[in-house]
């Protein structure tokens, strides 16, 4: 059979078209000029004879006939990477450059001080922790994996849970012998509150308490709105009022008495941590080994975790 190159090279390139949006990014990806990427596409459609993409000054979205070819196509050329990758000895070797998508509390809180640890480890990678609000589109961004707070967004992603954390209501022993502590969830109300936002839904997050099945919902209200977690937790530190947060981020506050748990008896609020990349059948070494990393960071964080413990996969 003959193979058609051409006709591969193609495929290749608007295969990258329609997983970055752009012929911009597609050609930063290929290592083209964008106009050579737009020359590439036209050469396919004319070999083929359809239209596969509709161009406008901003973006490029498939045809339908170019999301039928993309589609029919995809899966062989994850094939075909994975195959070179395996050949090359990059699907059991960590080296490259590691793009991150990163929550960006948890890179500031847990993984920078382990960060010189994971490099001198794997001394041909080069790391790129990019911190977002958001998981946006890993492909289209050129991200190999992301780590995010929260459920994993609807798709295609692959989501791999790497640890819940409690979210518990604290204040300072200041603001407590200054206020008092509420004795039910419900006395929060009457509590000066500072409020965390919300970049996705563009509010505050709304307060919950949960002890088994039985969850109460306060009205997210307060003086004080701040959209930085080392922000709330100095504010709260300092007495400006009482605030929830994820058990993995007071750990030290709590053991130093900087702060206290005001209402101990309602435990049962969970936040998952995930990590979240492409679907692959065989991710890249150098994204199993970051996942490895941060679970051995987050391992001290496990209830009743001891010396060397490593979250379940």
């Amino acid at each position: 059979m003959t193979f058609d190159g051409r006709l591969f090279s193609g495929i290749t390139v608007l295969a990258a078209v329609a997983e970055s949006g752009s012929f911009v990014r597609a050609a930063d990806a290929l290592g083209l000029s964008p106009s050579g990427v737009s020359r590439a596409v036209s050469r396919l459609e004319k070999r083929i004879g359809v239209r596969l993409l509709d161009r406008t000054t901003r973006s490029q979205t498939l045809t339908d006939e170019g999301r039928r070819l993309y589609e029919a196509v995809g899966p062989h050329l994850t094939g075909i990477e994975e195959a070179a990758s395996a050949a090359s000895g990059s699907a059991n070797v960590v080296q490259g450059k590691l793009r991150v998508n990163v929550d960006p509390f948890f890179s500031r809180t847990v993984l920078a001080s382990r960060l010189p640890d994971f490099l001198a480890r794997h001394p041909d990678l080069s790391l790129e922790l990019i911190m977002r609000d958001d998981v946006g589109d890993l492909v289209a961004d050129g991200f190999d994996l992301a780590v995010r707070f929260g459920p994993p967004p609807a798709g295609t992603l692959v989501a791999r849970k790497l640890l819940d954390t409690r979210i518990i209501t604290v204040a300072s022993p200041g603001y407590v012998a200054a206020h008092g502590r509420p004795a039910s969830p419900r006395d929060v109300s009457r509590h000066q509150r500072i409020m965390f936002y919300d970049p996705v839904a563009a509010r505050p997050f709304e307060w919950e308490f949960h002890r088994g099945k039985k969850v109460m919902q306060i009205p997210a209200e307060g003086r004080l709105l701040v959209s930085d977690v080392g922000a709330m937790l100095g504010a709260c530190i300092a007495g400006a009022g009482i605030a929830q947060v994820m058990e993995i981020s007071v750990e030290q506050p709590l053991a130093d008495g900087l702060l206290v748990d005001l209402l101990p008896d309602w435990p049962d609020e969970k936040f998952p941590l995930y990590a979240l990349f492409p679907s692959r059948r065989h991710p890249a070494a150098k994204v199993e080994a970051f996942i490895a990393f941060c679970r051995a960071s987050l391992a001290p964080a496990l209830p009743g975790a001891g010396p060397g413990a490593v979250p379940p996969a």
